[in-house]
C-alpha cells in the first residue's frame, strides 16, 4: 500500500498540466492541474494573476491566483492570517446561505493557507448556469515573508469534480525559493 501511494505521489506530477510562474529572486511556483483546464497569465505591476477555467464545455467552474509581494509581513502567524480571511470574507458571508465566515486550512506543501467556502442562497437547488456559480471559495496563502497568494475558486458544488481539481490544484503548488 505504501509502495501505491509513493508511487501515485510521485507519478501525479506526470500526468499533470504544468505552469511555472518565475518570481526572479522570490522564487518560483509550479502549479499541477488535473483534468482539462486553460490557463492564462500576466504579470501586471508586481501581480502574477492566473485564471484557469475549463476546456470542456458545460463544466462551470473556474479558480483565480493573485501572487503579490508585500514590503513587510503582516501575517507571521496562522491567527493572523486567518483572522485577515475571514475578515475579507466578511461581505461575501453575509450573503450567503453560511452568513459566517469560518476559515479552514489548507493542506498545503509549502507555506500556510486558510480559505472560507459560501453558497449563494438564490442559485441553491437550481440546475447549473454557464457563469453563475453556486460556491466561492476564497482565501490567502503566505509561502514566504514576502510572497502572498489571493485565491478564489468558484463552481456549482464542493463536492463536485472540478472544484475538487482546482482545490487540489492549490493544495498541491510547490514554492521553491532561490
Amino acid at each position: 500500500m505504501k509502495t501505491l501511494l509513493l508511487f501515485l505521489c510521485t507519478a501525479f506530477p506526470l500526468l499533470a498540466q504544468v505552469e511555472t510562474l518565475d518570481f526572479g529572486a522570490r522564487g518560483r511556483l509550479t502549479i499541477y492541474l488535473p483534468g482539462d483546464w486553460k490557463v492564462a497569465t500576466a504579470n501586471m505591476a508586481g501581480t502574477y494573476t492566473v485564471n484557469i477555467t475549463p476546456k470542456k464545455e458545460g463544466v462551470n467552474a473556474s479558480c483565480t491566483i493573485a501572487v503579490t509581494f508585500p514590503a513587510s509581513d503582516r501575517f507571521d502567524t496562522k491567527a493572523r492570517l486567518k483572522l485577515r480571511v475571514e475578515a475579507d470574507a466578511y461581505g461575501l458571508a453575509e450573503g450567503s446561505v453560511e452568513k459566517k465566515a469560518f476559515a479552514r486550512e489548507f493542506t498545503l506543501t509549502t507555506g500556510m493557507g486558510f480559505y472560507c467556502n459560501f453558497t449563494d442562497p438564490e442559485l441553491r437547488g437550481q440546475p447549473s448556469q454557464p457563469g453563475n456559480y453556486k460556491v466561492t471559495s476564497v482565501g490567502k496563502i503566505k509561502l514566504a515573508p514576502d510572497v502572498l497568494v489571493d485565491v478564489q475558486i468558484l463552481a456549482d458544488g464542493f463536492r463536485d469534480a472540478p472544484y475538487q481539481e482546482l482545490l487540489g490544484a492549490i493544495e498541491g503548488m510547490e514554492y521553491v525559493r532561490r
